[in-house]
Formats: structure tokens, C-alpha cells, sequence
């Protein structure tokens, strides 16, 4: 009875942990690691065709992303979630099976130019579609006997739409213990989805620490008053709301509070501004909150359904499904919000509105979720002044806004509500999916605030759970630890020479006026600088 951590162990994304029980391998999720990889995962300790059971806890892609790779390996047997993930992932992983073959399709151009070997795509269509063959979906609270030995039980965690946490219990040789993941726990008081339910018992816990060490704020957040306050600026002065968002949970809870400031005239100097939504991949998912509205909305949301309103639609919202589409919104002189992914700006039609937009000052870039260390959004956030998209130098004039409070996640007090909420003792808690010293800092904080015993395994940790025994803690392997950190310095300290150089051109504007003299002296200033500098010699 042993429990080894593979994915998301000190790193943010590429959920994976493997049970070997009762003669059985059960993978727990399979996700996909998205942005700064920083240490490299140990491989799975059997083959893909020797795993029995995935236990997904929801569909987000770091959590799923990689179940097409497995089945393209050989897995052939069940992957057991609730039925709104199940839904989900019938579109997230179909369009992330797109991407891998967009990017092959792209690389393989270049490569038969310059006579390179052909890229193989980490996965295909087809393997998408096979692993939608194998989805078995049930009920929250539904108890189901996978195997002799092994029970599990899906409860709502609040996280997204079908989002769980797991319990499991296993029985081997006459002795049973109870492992409860909890996925990714829900922040309280989100718009459409329940709360996060608590589970009661459990001998072992592997919690997620995202919010490891951050707080959300007091109170419940007044986000359709920050909301429309950014609007109503941002349209006062002609400029485009921008919102990266991430098209699964975030896009809908955007949809959300914009049908209520529609709804009571918030915004009554432009009452029918447009609302885009320019992603193909968030559209189906809002259809599928639409199919789930009895089995996961709140008593709010279902409270709008019974009227015969869908929280979700209003007047003015537009959908951009089309790459035309997509292109003609940047041709509308209009003040309008877009909503578009991905939600750190990493990939998709996102970059293409942020290049039409970041450098206009009227403009405002509304970030609503979570940025990732490395990734453009978090850049933007941290004041980068000029950014490269598609080759090109975009300078940031525009406002750059975060809607303080908004998040799918439990911060460091939910997350240890949410532990403490266990009545009986726990024997041992295991803290994965975070930044690296978030992991270890959650840890300690729940030694000394809950007094379980708790650690933060790197990936290949291993735990004997009979014995309550940590055989291994894992492996730390830096991945291109030479590499990243000094590029990532060199791009700081690049983004600070340009500020510096856009000061120089302000101080140069203010002297104007200023005596022959003292403007040659300047000039001859500038001009060694730039002799000293200029690197094209």
C-alpha cells in the first residue's frame, strides 16, 4: 500500500500521483505542466498499460492534460470523475489534442525547409477521442467499489464546474486506511458554484498549496463594484476593456457579473456596450455550465435559472468563434470588453488583443485569475514597460488591472479551514501543487498552526501507508537550472535599461528651451553613451 508523487511536486501544474493497493495501480490525476517546469519528474514507476484506474479530480489541463498521452501509450483502463468534468474534458482535451497537432503542423514546415527530422505531436485527435471512450462518470457522494479493496467517493470542492476532492480507502491484509486528495480547493463565495464541502475522516491527506502563503483579502470582495469602477473608466476615456481569462470557470464567472451590471444599469453612459467573447474553447465550456446548471450551481445561480433567466447571457454579448471573427473585433473604433484566452497570455487569440491594445493609454488589461511565474501575464502584473509579441516590440501604456479577490482557489486560510474541518487525527499530510518554497512553507504552516505532521515531497516521493513510513522523499532535479534563472535575470534587467532610456527621453523633452550650450553638452553626453553601447559595429 504505497503512495508515490510523480507530478506537481514543488512545481504549480502536472498533477500526478500513482497508489499501488490491493494488486492495483491507480494513477490520481494526469496533468500536463503548463509554464516555468522547474525540476524534472521522475517517470511513472509501471507502464501506461499496466495502470488500472485514473481518478481525475477535474478537468483544468494540468490536471487531465496529459490522459490522451497516456492511452497513445497503452492505458486502456478506467478514468473515473463526476459528469460535468467528464463534459469538460470532452472539449479541453480534444482542443488541446488541436494545439499539439498545430504546433507539429508548424514545426515540421520549418523542418522540411531546412531537412530537419519531422516533430511528432505529443498526442493526436484520435487519441483525444479514444480517451473519451474510457471516462466512467458518477454522482458527487456516490461511494463506488473500484476493485476489491479499494473504495472512493468524488465530494464538491468548489473549484470548477464538476471540480472534486477524492477519498479513497483501501483494505489490505485486514488493515484499511483512508487517503483523502483534495484536487484544488475552491475560494468560498464564487459566483455559479457551490462552496467547498468538507470531508470528515481521513488517515492521510495530499492538499493542494497554490495560495500556500497568500491571502485573498477580508470580507467578501465587492467585485461588480471594482468591476464596473474599471469599466466605466476605461470606456469614459474611448479605450477597450481586455480581460485574459482562462475559458473554463473564469470566462463564465465574468459572464456572470457582466449579465448583473447589464441587468441593473451599472454603466448608464454606455448601456449597450458590447461584451466579446473571443475563444472558441470557452463558448462550448459555457454550453456545457448551461447542461449542468441542476447538478452544481449555487442556490443563487439556480435561483435565476428557476425565473427563466440563464446567468450566463445578456444583451450585447457576442461570441467570436472564427479566426475572422476574431480579427474584425480590433477593427471596432468602439469601447467594448474582450474576453479571450489563454489566461496568462501564454498562447492564443489573447496576444493578438494585446498587441492592438497594450500600447494605447486609453486601454485597460483587466487580469482575473492566477499569473504563473515566467509567464507574460505575471510580467505585465510586475510592470514590464515593453513586451515582445510575434516578433515584435509592443510598448505597455495601457492600464494594467487585477480584480483583487477573484480566484478559483482556497487561499492559506481556506486551504486550512479546509484541513481543519477533519474530526478525526491525521496521520500524515503531503502538500503538492505549488511554487517551489510555497510547498515547504505550507507544510510548516500546518505543522505548527494544525499539528499534523506534514511535508512536501519532490517528485518520486514515496510513502508506505501502512507503516506511515516516508521511504523517499523524492528526487530534486533543477531543470536547466544554469539556464532559466539567468535568462529570466537578464530579461529584468533588460526591461529596467529600457525604462531607464524612457526616462532619459522625458528629462531630454523637459529641457527644451534650454540654452544652445547646455543642449550641445547634453547631446554630447548621449551621443557617447550611445558610441559606447551600440552593438551593431
Amino acid at each position: 500500500m504505497k503512495l508515490k508523487f510523480i507530478g506537481a511536486a514543488h512545481e504549480v501544474t502536472g498533477s500526478c500521483h500513482v497508489l499501488e493497493a490491493c494488486g492495483r495501480n491507480i494513477l490520481v490525476d494526469c496533468g500536463m505542466e503548463q509554464g516555468p517546469d522547474l525540476y524534472e519528474n521522475q517517470e511513472l514507476p509501471v507502464s501506461a498499460s499496466e495502470i488500472d484506474f485514473v481518478l481525475l479530480t477535474h478537468a483544468h489541463i494540468d490536471h487531465s492534460g496529459n490522459l490522451p498521452l497516456l492511452v497513445k501509450k497503452g492505458f486502456k483502463g478506467e478514468i473515473v470523475t463526476t459528469f460535468a468534468t467528464a463534459d469538460l474534458c470532452s472539449i479541453m482535451l480534444r482542443d488541446s489534442a488541436h494545439i499539439q497537432e498545430f504546433e507539429a503542423e508548424w514545426r515540421n514546415r520549418k523542418a522540411r525547409r531546412s531537412g530537419a527530422p519531422l516533430y511528432e505531436p505529443v498526442y493526436t485527435m484520435q487519441d483525444a477521442v479514444d480517451t473519451m471512450e474510457l471516462f466512467a462518470p458518477c454522482d458527487y457522494g456516490q461511494r463506488i467499489t473500484l476493485c476489491q479493496g479499494v473504495d472512493v467517493r468524488f465530494n464538491d470542492v468548489g473549484h470548477l464546474l464538476g471540480s472534486a476532492s477524492i477519498e479513497v480507502w483501501i483494505t489490505e491484509d485486514g488493515e484499511t486506511r483512508k487517503i483523502v486528495f483534495s484536487g484544488d480547493v475552491g475560494n468560498i463565495n464564487q459566483p455559479i458554484i457551490k462552496d467547498p464541502s468538507n470531508v470528515s475522516e481521513a488517515d492521510y491527506v495530499v492538499i493542494e498549496s497554490t495560495y500556500g502563503n497568500r491571502i485573498h483579502g477580508e470580507g467578501i470582495p465587492d467585485y461588480i463594484g471594482e468591476f464596473t469602477k474599471i469599466v466605466r473608466e476605461t470606456f469614459a476615456v474611448g479605450g477597450n476593456v481586455v480581460i485574459p481569462s482562462f475559458a473554463v470557470g473564469r470566462t463564465q464567472e465574468i459572464l456572470y457579473f457582466l449579465r448583473e451590471i447589464k441587468e441593473k444599469g451599472l454603466i448608464p453612459e454606455n448601456p449597450d456596450f458590447e461584451v466579446y467573447v473571443d475563444s472558441p474553447l470557452a463558448i462550448e465550456a459555457t454550453n456545457v455550465f448551461n447542461k449542468n446548471m441542476y447538478g452544481c450551481f449555487d442556490e443563487e445561480a439556480l435561483a435565476l435559472v428557476k425565473q427563466g433567466i440563464n446567468p450566463l447571457r445578456f444583451p450585447g454579448l457576442k461570441l467570436a468563434t472564427s479566426t475572422e471573427e476574431s480579427k474584425q473585433i480590433n477593427f471596432d473604433d468602439r469601447p467594448k470588453i474582450i474576453i479571450s484566452a489563454s489566461g496568462m497570455c501564454e498562447a492564443g487569440r489573447i496576444r493578438h488583443h494585446l498587441k492592438h491594445n497594450l500600447w494605447r493609454n486609453e486601454c485597460t488589461i483587466l487580469f482575473v485569475g492566477y499569473q504563473a511565474a515566467g509567464t507574460l501575464g505575471r510580467k505585465l502584473i510586475e510592470g514590464a514597460e515593453c513586451v515582445k509579441l510575434f516578433g515584435e516590440n509592443v510598448e505597455v501604456n495601457a492600464r494594467i488591472c487585477s480584480l483583487k479577490g477573484i480566484s478559483g482557489h482556497a487561499d492559506k486560510n481556506g486551504l486550512l479551514n479546509w484541513l481543519s474541518a477533519f474530526e478525526t487525527p491525521i496521520r500524515h499530510v503531503f502538500v503538492v501543487h505549488g511554487e517551489d518554497q510555497v510547498t515547504d512553507e505550507f507544510a510548516k504552516t500546518i505543522t505548527e498552526t494544525l499539528e499534523y505532521p506534514a511535508f512536501a515531497p519532490y517528485s518520486g516521493g514515496c510513502v508506505d501507508l501502512l507503516k506511515d513510513e516516508v521511504i523517499s522523499e523524492g528526487i530534486r532535479i533543477p531543470k536547466k537550472a544554469a539556464e532559466k534563472p539567468a535568462r529570466i535575470r537578464a530579461n529584468m534587467v533588460f526591461n529596467r535599461v529600457v525604462a531607464a532610456a524612457k526616462r532619459l527621453m522625458e528629462v531630454v523633452m523637459k529641457n527644451e528651451g534650454l540654452a544652445n550650450k547646455d543642449l550641445a553638452k547634453l547631446e554630447s553626453q548621449i551621443l557617447n553613451l550611445a558610441d559606447k553601447w551600440d552593438r551593431n559595429d
